[in-house]
């Protein structure tokens, strides 16, 4: 793995660089994006950097430097051979006193890069108890406090399960801790509304533009009766679900097989769509 820390690669990433002030470190006041690497070239990474602009504004930080961001990506990625990788944009408030006050200190900007595992064909998930707030300050932004979704995701892990589901205060489903949800009912591919407090994820956008779907709320319970689902994500692509809160399901599925095939073709066809 390679690391881009504010202008310098770091000659070890294991090596201290970070301060223990860090807002990021103390109270989780940052934001990040997760890239796909594919043949040493980031995918999607415009969509992925306009969305880190809209998390850093959302959370009330200044604007990222683009050119420094791609500048970043361009270091780390250097010399590696990386036929699939995983690239990390984090972004916080800096150096900070102690507490949720912000201090003075510029932004801290770190981009990391590794290779990545094949992902599985098809996955386990579970519903959990805990909802996520559709109308909470950080509602659909991709911020590093994540430790709702460490507890959900431990509590999966117990259940043999990758992923967690989670409603919102409402009921409604919304979303994995790291994915978005697709399902099948009556034939009809669906997935949550942004309202529903999901977040707006890349690769949920880029299937339903490439292949098509209905954005539509409903109950979670929805999921007991789907014919088929699927997650969306970075590092997931389009994963079948092959057993959904204990009940088995086809995996994939024809609607989930056909989205699989849209989305090797289209992603074959431009690095970045």
């Amino acid at each position: 793995m390679r690391v881009w820390l504010d202008g310098k690669l770091l000659d070890d990433p294991n090596d201290p660089a970070l301060s223990v002030l860090d807002h990021g470190f103390t109270v989780g006041d940052g934001v990040f994006e997760t890239l796909k690497v594919v043949d040493g070239r980031p995918f999607a990474a415009t969509r992925h950097l306009r969305r880190l602009a809209t998390s850093a504004a959302g959370l009330g930080l200044p604007a990222p430097d683009e050119a420094a961001v791609r500048a970043g990506m361009d270091a780390v990625l250097a010399g590696q051979q990386l036929p699939l990788g995983r690239l990390r944009v984090t972004y916080t408030g800096g150096v900070s006193p102690l507490g949720s006050d912000r201090g003075e200190a510029a932004p801290t900007l770190v981009v990391a890069a590794g290779a990545m595992p094949e992902r599985v064909d098809a996955t386990s998930v579970v519903t959990v108890p805990w909802p996520r707030n559709e109308r909470g300050a950080l509602s659909g932004l991709k911020t590093t406090s994540y430790g709702e979704n460490v507890v959900a995701l431990a509590a999966a892990r117990r259940a043999g399960a990758s992923e967690a589901i989670f409603a919102n205060t409402a009921g409604a489903l919304c979303e994995g801790t790291g994915s978005n949800v697709f399902y099948v009912l009556d034939g009809e591919l669906c997935t949550p509304t942004l309202d529903s407090g999901c977040l707006a994820g890349v690769s949920r956008a880029l299937v339903l533009e490439w292949y098509g779907g209905t954005e539509r709320d409903a109950p979670v319970e929805v999921l007991a009766d789907a014919e088929e689902v699927f997650l969306v994500s970075t590092t997931r692509d389009v994963q079948s679900v092959r057993r959904c809160d204990g009940r088995e399901l086809p995996a994939p599925g024809p609607v989930t097989a056909e989205a699989q095939r849209c989305w090797q073709q289209r992603e074959r066809d431009d690095i970045d769509p």
